[in-house]
Parts: C-alpha cells; sequence; structure tokens
C-alpha cells in the first residue's frame, strides 16, 4: 500500500504587493518542491492567493501566474474586506478546491517559509492545528513591539487565551476546516478560534525575516480593531468590569450620601468642597461614557451579526 501523502494548500492573503508576490512564489514553489521530493506532501499541493481588493497589479500577476503554473490558483474579491476575512476566505476556498491541510502565510514572507516543513511534521505526528510562535520581535520598531506585547496581555487578561507572539502563520487540517465552517459568525476572530475549539495543538518556532519590499498594511489601527474583534467575540469580562465599577459607584455614592445626611442633622451645615465635587463628578461622568463605550462595542458585534450580511464578495476565482 502507498504511504499517504497530504495534499498541502498554501494560502497567502495579500492587498497591494505586486512587488513581492513574484518572489513569493518563486520561493513556495520550492517549499512545496522540496516536501514533495522528501515524499512529505502530494503532488497535488498548491499555492492560494487571496486578493484583498487591490488596487495595483497584484491580481494581474496572480492572473499571469497561474496560466504558466497550475500550482497557483486564487481568489479576488470586489472590494476590501480586511485580512480576518480574507484568511477566511482561503480557508473556505482550498477546502472546497480539495486539500488534507493548509498553511496561511503572509504574502511578504517574513515569515520563514522553510518553517513549513516543521508544521507538515507535526501534522503527521497527528496534530490538527500547529500554530507559529516567532522567536523574537527584534525586526520590529520599538512601538510596534510595545503595541503588539500589550494586544497579547490584554487578550490573555480578558479570556481570549493566546499564545504570545503567535500570528496567522500556522497550519490546520481538513478536520479543523470543517469545524470551522460550523462556526457562521461573519466576525470570526481566528487565533481565539484556533486556540479555543480544543482540536489537538502544536507550535513551531518560527524567525521573522526583514521585509523584501512593500510596506506592512497592518498598523496600530488595524491592531486596535483586531483586538475589540477579539475582546468582544471572546470574552465578557469587560462587561463584568462594567458591572463592578456600577456596583462600586452606587456604594460610593451610598457612603458619600450618608455622610452628607449626617453633617445635615448633626452639624446643621452643608458640606463646602466644591471643586471636590466637581472632580467627583467628572470622574464619575468619564467612567460611565467608557462604560457605554464598551457596551457599545458588543452592541455593535451583535449589530453585525444579526444583518446576516455575507462575509466577503467573490468577483473572480482561479482554479
Amino acid at each position: 500500500m502507498d504511504e499517504f501523502k497530504p495534499v498541502l494548500a498554501i494560502v497567502v492573503p495579500c492587498f497591494n504587493e505586486e512587488l513581492c508576490i513574484k518572489s513569493t512564489v518563486d520561493k513556495l514553489i520550492g517549499v512545496l518542491s522540496s516536501l514533495v521530493h522528501k515524499n512529505k506532501i502530494s503532488e497535488s499541493s498548491y499555492i492560494y492567493f487571496v486578493d484583498d481588493g487591490s488596487t495595483d497589479a497584484s491580481w494581474d500577476i496572480i492572473s499571469d501566474l497561474n496560466k504558466a503554473n497550475c500550482q497557483v490558483k486564487g481568489l479576488k474579491f470586489i472590494r476590501n474586506f480586511g485580512n480576518q476575512k480574507a484568511l477566511i476566505a482561503g480557508y473556505e476556498g482550498v477546502r472546497n478546491l480539495g486539500c488534507d491541510c493548509a498553511v496561511s502565510i503572509d504574502a511578504d514572507l517574513q515569515q520563514d517559509e522553510w518553517a513549513i516543513e516543521k508544521f507538515v511534521d507535526k501534522y503527521i505526528e497527528g496534530y490538527d492545528i500547529v500554530s507559529g510562535i516567532r522567536n523574537s520581535r527584534k525586526t520590529d520598531t520599538l512601538f510596534k513591539k510595545t503595541s503588539a506585547i500589550l494586544f497579547y496581555k490584554l487578550m490573555n487578561m480578558l479570556g481570549a487565551k493566546i499564545p504570545m507572539n503567535h500570528s496567522d502563520y500556522r497550519l490546520i487540517s481538513k478536520r479543523a476546516l470543517d469545524v470551522m465552517e460550523e462556526y457562521p459568525e461573519k466576525y470570526l476572530f481566528l487565533r481565539g478560534f484556533f486556540n479555543e475549539v480544543g482540536l489537538k495543538t502544536a507550535y513551531v518556532n518560527f524567525d521573522v525575516k526583514p521585509r523584501a519590499a512593500g510596506e506592512s498594511k497592518f498598523n496600530f489601527i488595524s491592531l486596535m480593531g483586531l483586538a475589540l474583534n477579539g475582546i468582544t467575540s471572546f470574552s465578557i469580562v469587560p462587561l463584568r468590569i462594567v458591572s463592578i465599577l456600577g456596583f462600586l459607584m452606587a456604594l460610593f455614592s451610598f457612603v458619600v450620601g450618608f455622610e452628607t445626611i449626617l453633617e445635615k442633622i448633626f452639624f446643621n451645615n452643608t458640606p463646602n468642597g466644591w471643586a471636590t465635587t466637581i472632580l467627583l463628578l467628572c470622574f464619575f461622568g468619564g467612567i460611565q461614557i467608557c462604560c457605554l463605550g464598551v457596551i457599545g462595542e458588543y452592541v455593535g458585534q451583535v449589530y453585525r451579526e444579526v444583518k446576516g450580511r455575507p462575509r466577503y464578495i467573490k468577483e473572480t476565482e482561479l482554479r
């Protein structure tokens, strides 16, 4: 009986990456060829690009590469829907095309593409999810490094358990793809989902290289949006904090009110302290507005889900 060799699909979300797509394909084809030569994956393995509404020549380059090499496939969005939607579309696309496992990696290949072999080895050992953990953040600016650390610490503190320095560089099995299909939510937070779902998970460390061409499209605003989506998708801790703050504020108000009554009855005067009163009003008013903002985020999340709009809209698919 022939040894089982899995079909590997490499999912590559991209947005305005015309400067690096060609070199990315060359490098990934090299990785696939090496793994095929080592009998670790099937010759039917392929690369699946998801063009997240690029406005440059990214899709034209992908189309040309598809014509030249059947291992290059792709999907184009009608407009930009965001990195998480592109990843989901990539996973759903390769599931429909057919694969035994899928690896997602950034189009700029800052993540070490040769670590894919370690991912495949873990899959062969029986793991359904293999998460990539970067060794260091020495290629990041101080601001990006600090904000990323705060992101992971905040997410874990609020209940969305994500390993430190885990990005969306991961391998997932066909079984994990099938489980993901059962989650219909429009704003699925993938890093939280894959660490919560309960399938057998392993970790692989990898190095990060300097970006070869172009500029990163992931900035502080994107990171904040990702954090808010992750928190509201996987944690109700902020709502509980709001409840506790409300209780403490009510308790404080009761104590201050009781003290004022005592002053009036026993000392026949009212406390002066107008500045203190104004400061307290501003402080608690700020807390109330902040709490309303937190509740608003959850209401907004519910609002977006109940509308039932599609996660993304396809324009073209190359098979």
